[in-house]
């Protein structure tokens, strides 16, 4: 693991997830990772629940890591791979962040899961994961943005500065690359997963 990604998500992960991956050379692990992955719920529920993997095995091909469920166990992750950078992404303020992770993530974590045991046991370890490892009042605007301030404040209070990449959308491709000793791509850093575009895919996953 070359970066761990200390980051909540909706805030710029998936394009990460591809930027990284254009820098590295290898896959990085991601959300998205877990629907293709099925058999990682039961690993990622029962590190919710106190037995967590051996990380170097279970990230095993893996290059980096962002975005839920890997942010939430940032700290053990910085503990497995001491000499990776953190990254921790953020948005301008925690109103921007709840706006869109209202109007994704957890719109779909407040419905009802469809009657797919996969998809069942994915909802079931999300909303542990929130309740144990973000907030058990997730769904709550104002507690939800003071859990994502005090997340962010202990990332930046733990991890060490010439460690730490705290980085927002816009922000590029170069604080990244500085830390990881690469030259700067000649390519646009990707953008993507818009709330429209993931609004998007919810529609089409519906009919």
């Amino acid at each position: 693991m070359q970066i761990v990604g200390a980051g909540l998500g909706r805030t710029g992960t998936l394009s990460l997830k591809l930027a990284l991956e254009q820098l590295l050379g290898t896959p990085c692990y991601h959300m998205a990772e877990v629907f293709g992955r099925p058999d990682d719920i039961a690993v990622w529920q029962r590190a919710i629940d106190g037995d967590p993997p051996d990380w170097p095995t279970f990230f095993a091909g893996y290059g980096a890591a962002v975005d839920w469920p890997a942010s939430a166990f940032w700290r053990e992750l910085s503990d497995a791979f001491p000499s990776a950078p953190v990254l921790l992404s953020t948005r301008r303020d925690a109103d921007t962040w709840w706006t869109s992770a209202n109007d994704t993530i957890f719109q779909i974590s407040r419905a009802d899961a469809p009657d797919d045991p996969n998809v069942q046991a994915h909802r079931a370890m999300a909303l542990a994961m929130f309740s144990q490892r973000f907030t058990p009042d997730w769904a709550d605007e104002d507690s939800a943005k003071r859990a994502y301030e005090a997340h962010n404040a202990e990332v930046r209070a733990t991890i060490a500065p010439d460690r730490l990449v705290d980085w927002q959308p816009g922000d590029g491709w170069e604080p990244i690359c500085t830390a990881l000793g690469l030259d700067v791509p000649d390519a646009a850093f990707p953008h993507v997963n818009s709330t429209e575009e993931f609004r998007g895919r919810l529609r089409r996953d519906d009919t």
